[in-house]
């Protein structure tokens, strides 16, 4: 669910502003699970952007305290997520700790980095939401390490039906400054896309396994 249309407009023109999204039905990208996609997403970029980095930030900050009051902490998806995660905790003054995908094989054997204690509060930032699966996997260490999970905010989710139900399924609330659909209405909107392109990227986020260019 984004937290407001205006939000996501914006969100969606910054993204596209900084190529932290890719748009190209015509020459689509080869995701890491073999899928044929017409768009690419890497937020990672916006931390190299001082004035779309602080709005992502101050948005993403504001957001969760209009959400959930103040958390205890702020917990960021290792890797994509630790930057700005980081962020969004220093501007509301709030301990922050980040997940990795996995328990490290050495030392303390941590998946949960930095300090946190049973029962405290806890909101997870994450960069972008695909199945959702990666990001439900740090609530789950989060949950084994008996904190309260508020909820998770992100910058970007495709929108895709079956991250939808992976969030019910799992019973964790989910906010996010933009989404795909507001995004294609923003990029016709400044001709970045034509109507024809547009239709195109629609079918691929219905069905996107499936999806062929040709």
């Amino acid at each position: 669910m984004i937290f407001n249309k205006e939000t996501a407009k914006k969100t969606a023109e910054v993204l596209l502003q900084i190529n932290a999204i890719k748009l190209q039905p015509n020459e689509p990208f080869t995701w890491a699970s073999g899928w044929k996609s017409p768009i690419y997403c890497d937020n990672r970029i916006v931390l190299s952007y001082p004035l779309i980095r602080n709005y992502i930030r101050e948005t993403m900050a504001r957001e969760i305290e209009e959400l959930y009051s103040k958390p205890d902490v702020i917990a960021g998806v290792a890797t994509g997520a630790i930057g700005i995660g980081a962020l969004v905790a220093d501007y509301l003054n709030l301990p922050f700790v980040y997940v990795r995908p996995e328990a490290k094989k050495h030392g303390r054997q941590n998946q949960v980095e930095g300090y946190i204690e049973k029962g405290q509060t806890v909101v997870v930032v994450e960069d972008l939401i695909s199945t959702g699966k990666s990001s439900l996997n740090a609530v789950k260490a989060l949950n084994q390490a008996e904190v309260n999970v508020k909820g998770m905010v992100a910058i970007f989710s495709y929108g895709f039906d079956v991250a939808k139900r992976n969030f019910e399924e799992a019973n964790v609330e989910l906010h996010t400054l933009g989404n795909y659909e507001n995004l294609l209405e923003q990029a016709l909107d400044t001709n970045y896309i034509t109507e024809k392109q547009q239709d195109i990227l629609a079918h691929w986020n219905a069905n996107p396994s499936e999806w062929n260019a040709n």
